[in-house]
């Protein structure tokens, strides 16, 4: 019995005098979400940088900045059908990025949304000039969120209308 209280008065002492900071395991729960949310930020900025450099944008976002900002990032094709939808849509919709891909914007709207507000955006669509506006939405849940927009048309090296790009969140 003896032999059991050295050793582990051995262990001890050599443990705590190791330079290396220990985590309990739980920590790694933690760590592991994160690591996953960067790597699908990392994902996200690359398809966005692929999309840019593929269609010849001349506009400049700053992706990794409005990502890290936890912003959603949505851009439609010019007809409005959604092209690309980064991955914290979920967190804020309910919905996965595939589910919405092929559709428009206003899958996200329904009876609550003004129509005032949709016929402002509308309007500086058509007439393809940025907007930023407050709307309501619809989760998955079918639970309502006020969603600030804002969109920007986005045009090719040829001064073609090539796209919409929408960044936003939970107003």
């Amino acid at each position: 019995m003896n032999d059991f209280l050295e050793y582990e008065k051995a262990k001890s002492d050599y443990l705590n005098n190791l330079s290396v900071n220990r985590l309990p395991l739980v920590s790694w729960d933690f760590y592991g979400a994160f690591l996953q949310s960067i790597n699908k930020d990392f994902s996200d900025l690359k398809e966005l940088e692929s999309m840019t450099a593929s269609h010849n944008w001349i506009a400049e976002f700053d992706f990794e900045k409005e990502l890290q900002q936890e912003n959603v990032i949505v851009v439609t094709d010019s007809t409005l059908k959604i092209v690309f939808a980064s991955h914290n849509l979920n967190k804020m919709t309910g919905y996965e990025s595939t589910e919405v891909i092929g559709k428009t914007p206003k899958f996200f709207q329904g009876q609550a949304t003004s129509q005032e507000t949709n016929e402002e955006i509308r309007k500086a669509i058509k007439s393809q000039k940025p907007f930023e506006k407050i709307i309501v939405n619809y989760r998955k849940s079918g639970e309502t969120y006020d969603c600030l927009i804002k969109g920007f048309p986005v045009f090719n090296k040829k001064g073609q209308l090539s796209h919409f790009i929408a960044f936003e969140r939970v107003a």
